[in-house]
């Protein structure tokens, strides 16, 4: 579904040049979950930005099913850390924003959203304006709407970060039920290592100056994920090696 080829990517500062991507390698499958897990300036965000198009490599390539990609498009779903919904929008209406966008008809885009409210556990709230639903909702409201418009990529940037520890918890395990029901390509960036262990297939470690992978980790631990899980030996087995990979990299020279 995605491939990263030799992707370097820098930007200008005064003096020289600031090497963000020093020479990425990826490939994911269709309907993989993939996490991205790495220190603070390793890149995972460059990363993001250059397959939702809104960045272009320096040099490499990056490509889905084959196709360079060159800018924004419907096959690419991206969810911020801040929500970014219309305020002014009830929670239907912001899901049905890029159905409506899309030229979908009316009885369609109004079926489909619902469905998506439904799935994320928003039923009772699809007539309510973003003001009054908690972070975790809202948050759930922007995952409905991306699911909504059918991209085969979902592209997630720390879509957890801004809430509290149990919220997040239960937000990873909505996640879960909802990529298990309709499954997609899921990219998701995190700083935190439990998070990245708890949701992937596989948890891409990176590090810093140059931004790069170190090490890429299969968690072969069975879905459904829960609570049991998360306090097995063999989740903290996996996740202290992707903690040892990210917190004992040394910078290149």
């Amino acid at each position: 579904m995605i491939t990263i080829q030799n992707v370097r990517k820098t930007f200008p500062i005064k003096g020289g040049e600031f090497v963000a991507l020093g020479g990425v390698d990826l490939d994911i499958a269709d309907n993989e979950f993939v996490t991205v897990v790495g220190p603070s300036g390793c890149g995972k965000t460059t990363v993001m930005n250059i397959l939702a198009g809104l960045e272009t490599p320096t040099s490499g390539q990056a490509l889905v099913r084959e196709k360079e990609i060159t800018g924004p498009g419907p096959d690419r779903g991206v969810i911020f850390q801040q929500y970014a919904l219309f305020p002014w929008l009830t929670v239907r209406k912001n899901v049905e924003f890029g159905l409506r966008t899309a030229g979908v008809g009316r009885d369609e885009r109004r079926e489909r959203a619902q469905h998506f409210i439904d799935l994320v556990g928003l039923h009772d709230f699809a007539d309510a304006l973003p003001r009054t639903l908690s972070g975790g909702m809202k948050q759930r409201c922007a995952i409905a709407r991306a699911y909504a418009v059918n991209p085969s990529i979902l592209l997630m940037d720390e879509p957890f970060g801004a809430v509290d520890a149990l919220t997040r918890v239960r937000l990873q395990e909505q996640l879960l039920q909802t990529w298990s029901q309709e499954k997609r390509t899921v990219v998701f960036i995190t700083h935190d290592v439990d998070e990245a262990v708890f949701l992937a297939n596989r948890v891409v470690v990176m590090a810093a100056r140059p931004g790069r992978i170190v090490e890429i980790v299969d968690v072969d631990l069975p879905y459904p994920r829960t609570e049991e899980l998360r306090l097995s030996p063999a989740f903290t087995a996996l996740r202290n090696r992707v903690w040892s990979a990210v917190y004992h990299q040394e910078p290149i020279a």
